[in-house]
């Protein structure tokens, strides 16, 4: 049996890679309107990459005018970095270059790099990204061949976590604030390595108290993602 969607409230989802956010919404959109017989609005709360997965927060009716609340809160990740080649859009979905020479850096060097990055940290947001400039989304300007130039902005990062390491994969858990990017931390720690690298996998274990045990997969609600 298919799950109920709230017509005013959260809905914490699993989102499958190779989707957008906004695929996302549009399909328990359709299914929340067709069970109330009504229009009924549905928003989300902060998109993930279409090679992304993992807690996506959605709000429902009444709820979406608290979206700009739930955009605010902590993140946290789990992702794999492949050191020693570049790719132009930060994940798999762009173009890769591999490095010639790569360096290959020990476990020590690396578990030390990442403890650079907690705390503060200044970070550029990749161009192919979400963020709106001039009311346009950056990835649409970078994919008309348009330049495009985001500020630096300072994002927190209470932990960075090494999980396993063998070169080229470095897998870590990142504990965030909210408007970080997992694909700019991965090309920030690679140039501390002296090499390049790019976000192969990306997933999202939770937001503030929302959980992946929590979440509910889109064929629970009957949905074919």
């Amino acid at each position: 049996m298919a799950y109920q969607i709230p017509e005013h409230g959260l809905v914490v989802i699993d989102k499958p890679t190779g989707m957008t956010s906004f695929g996302v919404v549009a399909r328990i959109r359709r299914v929340l309107s067709r069970q109330m017989g009504k229009k009924v609005k549905v928003g989300h709360t902060g998109t993930l990459d279409p090679f992304a997965s993992g807690v996506m927060l959605l709000v429902t009716g009444a709820e979406c005018k608290n979206a700009a609340q739930y955009s605010k809160l902590d993140k946290i990740y789990e992702a794999i970095f492949y050191l020693g080649a570049h790719s132009t859009t930060g994940d798999p979905e762009g173009q890769i270059i591999y490095e010639e020479a790569p360096l290959v850096p020990n476990k020590i060097t690396v578990q030390a790099a990442l403890k650079k990055f907690e705390g503060q940290i200044t970070q550029r947001p990749p161009i192919f990204s979400a963020i709106k400039i001039a009311g346009k989304r950056a990835y649409q300007l970078a994919r008309d061949g348009k330049e495009v130039e985001i500020p630096e902005r300072t994002v927190t990062v209470h932990s960075l976590e090494l999980l396993s390491y063998q070169y080229p994969l470095l897998k870590v858990r990142a504990h965030v604030s909210s408007g970080t990017y997992i694909r700019s931390l991965a090309v920030d720690v690679a140039k501390t390595l002296g090499s390049t690298a790019y976000c192969t996998e990306l997933r999202r274990i939770s937001v503030a108290e929302w959980n992946l045990e929590q979440a509910a997969t889109l064929a629970d609600f009957g949905i074919d993602s």
